[in-house]
């Protein structure tokens, strides 16, 4: 029996969902991709871009892939839609390679959790946009955004 518990638990309403998205985007934020993929069940299935991922060592594997390539990481999510087990989010972030070109990511996740909140499925949907520097919106220091930052629809993405 798996006794990893991740709060809040399902089914979610809507502020429970608020709460999931919010420590998402924290961790993320953070990252820590060992700490990330406690956050995800050991078989954790995820279609990430064009890779198909399952457990937690291969979530780790791409989050730090990831993170190799994507430089000043800040990232933003909204929830869209939740029902049950089940939470979509939007959401952007800005990072820049190692060339220094900026871009802004924009995309859909769907989030299936098991009944101890952890994530057994992660689709994600992702495009990313080349800006100038000057466009940037996200410019809190790394790691979590701050609360009176605004979100996605405060900003108008």
């Amino acid at each position: 029996m798996n006794n990893e518990i991740k709060a809040p638990l399902p089914p979610y309403d809507l502020t429970s969902a608020v709460i999931k998205a919010r420590m998402a985007e924290d961790a993320w934020n953070g990252q820590k991709p060992a700490k990330i993929a406690m956050a995800y069940s050991q078989n954790s299935k995820w279609r990430n871009r064009n890779h198909f991922v399952l457990g937690r060592d291969q979530i780790i594997e791409l989050l730090t892939a990831k993170w190799q390539k994507e430089h000043e990481y800040r990232l933003i999510k909204e929830v869209w839609a939740v029902e049950g087990h089940r939470i979509a989010v939007r959401f952007a972030y800005e990072y820049c390679d190692a060339g220094g070109q900026w871009y802004r990511a924009y995309g859909n996740e769907n989030w299936q959790f098991d009944d101890n909140g952890l994530m057994e499925q992660r689709h994600a949907s992702i495009n990313d946009l080349k800006i100038d520097e000057r466009e940037r919106q996200f410019h809190w220091p790394i790691g979590r955004r701050p609360d009176e930052h605004p979100g996605l629809t405060e900003l108008e993405l």
